[in-house]
């Protein structure tokens, strides 16, 4: 195998010499470049082909959650991604399955070895796509979140749950509180102060809330936002129509039809190619 091309993103000079030297007693590294902030990662990136980055974690600027999600989104292949961290062992399990590796400060010689073995496996196999998977899945939570409160916790080593989304909603009907399975829903739209849940069954609930309100509480896989006052279930979507105007016209399986505002069209039309 050619040597693999690195680079060390970390705002720290020292961890990046120190990381650099460390780096010297494996053949098959080459380090390209050292990299004092996320921006010149995602620009070396996708200048050249690089096929490792150790990555920190909590950097000024863009940390290094977010140079991942530049990164995922823009450079193909994606490089091997090992993240570099000072947080404890309790805190990185939150990510540890995700990324293709991490590594803690300081930088344990057999552990660097083991992540540098693991990256050789992953390059051999040119695993990009389930790398690419995993990180955008984990990305997508963790910047569906405060990325910054994600970042305190990690500091202090406090518990981060996957954000969990209801599989139904409560709804306040005559004097009763009934569960709407969210799996039945079959779009949504705004009614004033209340939201008008459209099911399967054919049946509409009722429930007040607020757009925003009920777009963050439901599943961002199964639910997408195509207008200012209207949510569809993307399993119900039958195909999307280009009108003579240019507008974006949505069909759903029971012939319900639903336009698309230009701001929500792209985000539409990602949601039918995943």
């Amino acid at each position: 195998m050619s040597k693999i091309k690195t680079i060390i993103v970390d705002d720290e000079p020292l961890a990046r010499k120190g990381l650099a030297v460390r780096l010297r007693e494996f053949d098959e590294i080459e380090v390209v470049e050292l990299c004092n902030s996320g921006q010149k990662a995602i620009d070396i990136c996708q200048q050249q082909d690089i096929d490792l980055v150790f990555l920190d974690i909590q950097m000024p600027g863009l940390n290094g959650f977010e140079v991942a999600r530049i990164l995922s989104e823009s450079v193909k292949p994606l490089p091997a991604i090992v993240f570099v961290t000072a947080f404890d062992h309790y805190a990185v399990k939150a990510f540890e399955i995700h990324a293709l590796d991490y590594i803690l400060k300081p930088v344990d010689d057999n552990r660097l070895k083991q992540a540098i073995e693991k990256v050789q496996s992953y390059l051999k196999n040119q695993q990009d796509n389930a790398h690419k998977k995993k990180l955008a899945s984990f990305v997508a939570g963790i910047t569906g979140n405060n990325c910054e409160e994600i970042l305190k916790k990690l500091a202090t080593g406090d518990a981060i749950e996957d954000k969990k989304f209801p599989e139904s909603l409560a709804v306040k009907e005559q004097g009763e509180i009934i569960r709407v399975s969210t799996a039945t829903i079959q779009w949504i739209d705004a009614a004033g102060d209340y939201m008008c849940l459209h099911c399967a069954d054919g049946q509409t609930h009722i429930l007040r809330k607020t757009m925003k309100e009920l777009e963050q509480e439901l599943d961002p896989k199964l639910f997408v936002r195509v207008h200012r006052s209207a949510i569809v279930n993307t399993g119900q979507i039958s195909k999307l129509v280009t009108q003579s105007s240019g507008e974006y016209l949505l069909v759903l399986d029971n012939g319900q039809e639903l336009k698309v505002s230009r701001s929500y069209r792209d985000k539409v039309k990602s949601a039918l190619a995943s």
